[in-house]
């Protein structure tokens, strides 16, 4: 008996979809309340293109340059930039503010998207806000910093017992 494929055949896969958050307090719209972020959830695919951009492999070495072996094989050595992968997925989602935009680009003297986000949220607490509601978005974090202590909290405790 053949099963029907057809559940899994969803057209909303295909589309990327679009959420809001609200800004940083220290971003206040012009009713005097935080700007509305708007975010576009990026496809895994999509996050995993950006995570294997930042992500370089080489041939590791010993002291006098000779290529290590084990077991036949040899050993390669991976290094991988998070901050910068993270920087650029920020960019990429954000749709208001669009951290691409050459205008907002120029106004920063920017030429590269990986730089923005720390352009445009310059202080400690404007980067974690939106980083945290970017990556909650995604999927890869909690949605708040309530959710971010609760979680250490029971880490360390878990650790203690």
């Amino acid at each position: 008996m053949k099963k029907d494929l057809k559940f899994f055949m969803r057209p909303e896969t295909k589309e990327e979809k679009t959420v809001f958050a609200p800004g940083p307090d220290s971003i206040p719209g012009e009713d005097g309340k935080p700007i509305m972020l708007e975010i576009r959830v990026l496809s895994n695919r999509r996050i995993r293109d950006i995570n294997d951009a930042y992500r370089t492999r080489t041939m590791a070495s010993d002291n006098r340059g000779n290529p290590l072996v084990a077991n036949g094989e040899v050993v390669w050595k991976v290094e991988k930039d998070n901050q910068k992968a993270s920087r650029h997925m920020i960019a990429e989602a954000l749709v208001y503010p669009d951290l691409k935009d050459k205008d907002l680009m120029a106004f920063y003297d920017c030429h590269d998207i990986t730089d923005m986000p720390d352009l445009v949220f310059p202080t400690a607490d404007e980067y974690a806000h939106v980083s945290r509601v970017v990556m909650a978005a995604l999927g890869l974090g909690p949605a708040n910093e309530k959710e971010t202590t609760k979680n250490a909290d029971e880490s360390v405790a878990e650790a203690k017992n």
